[in-house]
């Protein structure tokens, strides 16, 4: 493995940010979830996987990764110039595209703008709305802009993001919906995933995702839509313990016919509880095309 740093500016500002490179043979994108506890890192098992068969590229998002964190818009547009920069400074062409939770939009949005960028798409429990739209409903998102305000100030911010992100609350999430066996959250991995949240800035990403201010769309039916024809063929890798209401997001885009779905063992983080189980679905299904 080794890893490279790439120089980009995005809405005005100028910022490094990481990347991975694992394994070898035709190039494959690697985008991990978007979560207060994202970091490329969670991808690397399943980037292992695919090493025998792949060059992979893991990037971190902009605003979020186990390093500290430049300042930057935290919004939809920013993500997708990000994914832009990314291609247009390593352009492939990709054999394969993955993105894993909320990251899925964002790609499928991508191969769309970019034709010729990817041979495949992989979605790896794909979601595209944030917890709290989730758990309290869309006509309530004027609160939650009231609520990542409220987290960006300085001194109360910094509280409220640490209740936010204490040991309990991350543990809790983790053992909800991250992972489907909730014996995985051992003491160490969850000090592994809260030094992810002490990155400095780190309450940013966390309040634009947790409020639902990285949603690439608002409906399920702009979340279809971004299934235009043209794209490349695309496999949905759906996780037995997802969440009801994501499960049921997910069941929807295989039932519209959109994707090509598969299921494999644990929930959010499928990726990095059973890289295995996804590692073998894509490699299936690509020997299959």
């Amino acid at each position: 493995m080794e890893t490279q740093t790439f120089s980009l500016t995005l809405a005005g500002h100028s910022l490094n940010l990481p990347a991975d490179r694992i394994g070898e043979g035709p190039p494959a994108l690697l985008l991990p979830a978007l979560s207060s506890i994202s970091t490329r890192e969670e991808m690397r098992s399943l980037a292992m996987r695919l090493s025998t068969r792949h060059r992979c590229l893991v990037p971190d998002w902009p605003g979020f990764g186990a390093q500290p964190r430049a300042r930057v818009p935290l919004a939809p547009d920013t993500l997708h110039a990000f994914l832009d920069a990314l291609l247009a400074q390593a352009p492939g062409p990709y054999a394969l595209g993955v993105a894993a939770g909320h990251a899925a939009g964002y790609l499928v949005a991508a191969a769309s703008r970019h034709p010729d960028a990817f041979a495949r798409l992989v979605l790896v429990a794909p979601t595209w709305r944030g917890p709290l739209p989730t758990a309290m409903g869309e006509e309530r998102r004027p609160l939650f802009g009231t609520l990542r305000r409220a987290v960006e100030v300085p001194v109360l911010g910094n509280l409220l993001y640490r209740l936010n992100v204490s040991a309990p609350v991350v543990s809790r999430m983790m053992q909800a919906h991250v992972y489907a066996d909730p014996a995985r959250v051992t003491p160490a991995v969850l000090a592994d995933k809260r030094r992810v949240t002490h990155q400095p800035r780190a309450r940013f990403g966390t309040a634009a995702f947790v409020t639902g201010g990285l949603d690439p769309v608002w409906t399920r039916e702009d979340f279809h839509a971004l299934f235009a024809p043209g794209l490349p063929p695309v496999l949905m890798v759906q996780p037995r313990g997802a969440p009801r209401r994501s499960g049921a997001e997910m069941t929807a885009l295989a039932e519209a016919g959109l994707v090509r779905s598969v299921a494999v063992p644990g929930a959010l983080a499928a990726h990095e509880e059973c890289p295995e189980a996804v590692a073998a679905a894509i490699l299936s299904a690509e020997a299959e095309a």
